[in-house]
C-alpha cells in the first residue's frame, strides 16, 4: 500500500519520499530503472570520482583530499581489524568499508535539497495540498530493494570468507560440532543439543539478510516520513499560507540535523553487524 504524505513546494529542505510510498517509481521509458537506482548510481559515481581525484597523484606527505581519504581508510581498517582480527581483516575490509561508505553517503545524499522534491506529475490531495506523483530522485536506502541487495551480497561474501577460512568441513563443524573441546562420552551425549543449536543457528543465518535490510530501510524510511510530516504540519493544522510556508522550513530543521546523525549511525550499525557475523563464523575453537 502506497503511503502519500503532503509536500509543499516552497521548501526543498526535506528529501521527501511522499509520492513514491513504499514503491520506488520507475523513470520514463525504463521499465526497471527506478529513481532510487538512479540515486544509487549518482552516489557510487560520486564516491569513485572523489576517490580517484584524491589518489591520482599520491604524495608521501598527503594533503587535502588524499589526507581525508587516507584518514577514512585507516580508521575503518583499524575498526575492522579490531573486530575480525588481523588474519581475516584483509579479506573482509574491502566489503565492509564499501558498505559503510556507500550507506553513509547514500543516507546523507537523501538530505540534499531537491531529493524527493523535484519531479513531475501533480495531483490534488487533502486540504488542497499537492502531491508529486513521480520524484526524480529518491534516497537509495529508503528503497527496500537496495538494502536487501546489500544484505544478500554481504551474505554471499560472508559465506566465501567463512569457507576460505575454515573450509567446508570446518564451517559445518563450526555450526553443528561440539563446542568447548568436548570429547569422549560426554561429547556424544550432548551431540543432539549441539545439532539442535546448529539448526537454530542456520535459521538465524537465513534471516540475517532480512533483518539487516529491514533495519536500515525502516530507519531511513521512517526518517524521511517524519521530515515530510513535519514539513506539511503547518498546512495540516490550517495555518495561513504565509505561516505555513515558514513552518514548512522551521518545523523539520531539528529533525533534519537529527537525520544526518542517524544516517551515520545506521551505516555504522549495518557495517558493524556484518563484521560481527564474519567474526563469529571465522573464529577457531582455540580462540
Amino acid at each position: 500500500m502506497d503511503l502519500h504524505l503532503p509536500m509543499i513546494s516552497l521548501n526543498s529542505l526535506s528529501p521527501l519520499i511522499a509520492a513514491g510510498g513504499l514503491n520506488a517509481p520507475e523513470l520514463p521509458s525504463l521499465a526497471w530503472f527506478t529513481n532510487s537506482i538512479f540515486v544509487a548510481l549518482i552516489v557510487m559515481v560520486g564516491v569513485l570520482l572523489f576517490t580517484r581525484m584524491a589518489t591520482r597523484n599520491m604524495k608521501l606527505i598527503p594533503d587535502g583530499k588524499q589526507n581525508f581519504v587516507e584518514l577514512v581508510i585507516e580508521f575503518l581498517y583499524n575498526q575492522v581489524e579490531g573486530i575480525v582480527g588481523k588474519h581475516v581483516a584483509p579479506k573482509a575490509f574491502p566489503l565492509l568499508a564499501t558498505i559503510f561508505i556507500f550507506v553513509v553517503v547514500a543516507n546523507w545524499f537523501g538530505m540534499v535539497p531537491g531529493v524527493g522534491t523535484i519531479g513531475w506529475g501533480q495531483t490534488s490531495g487533502p486540504l488542497t495540498i499537492s502531491y508529486m506523483e513521480t520524484p526524480l530522485l529518491r534516497p537509495a536506502t529508503a528503497d527496500l530493494n537496495m538494502t536487501l541487495a546489500l544484505a544478500v551480497v554481504f551474505m554471499f561474501v560472508w559465506l566465501w570468507i567463512s569457507v576460505a577460512e575454515l573450509g567446508v568441513k570446518g564451517t559445518f563443524l563450526h555450526i553443528f560440532g561440539p563446542k568447548g573441546g568436548l570429547k569422549g562420552v560426554l561429547m556424544w551425549a550432548l551431540m543432539p543439543i549441539f545439532i539442535f543449536v546448529g539448526l537454530i543457528e542456520v535459521i538465524s543465518i537465513v534471516f540475517r539478510p532480512m533483518s539487516l535490510s529491514l533495519r536500515l530501510f525502516g530507519n531511513v524510511y521512517a526518517g524521511e516520513t517524519l521530515l515530510a510530516t513535519m514539513q506539511g504540519l503547518g498546512a495540516t493544522l490550517g495555518f495561513p499560507g504565509w505561516l505555513s510556508a515558514i513552518t514548512s522550513v522551521v518545523f523539520p530543521l531539528p529533525f533534519y540535523f537529527l537525520e544526518i546523525l542517524i544516517g551515520a549511525l545506521q551505516a555504522t550499525v549495518f557495517a558493524l553487524l556484518c563484521a560481527v557475523y564474519i567474526k563469529l563464523s571465522t573464529s577457531h575453537d582455540d580462540h
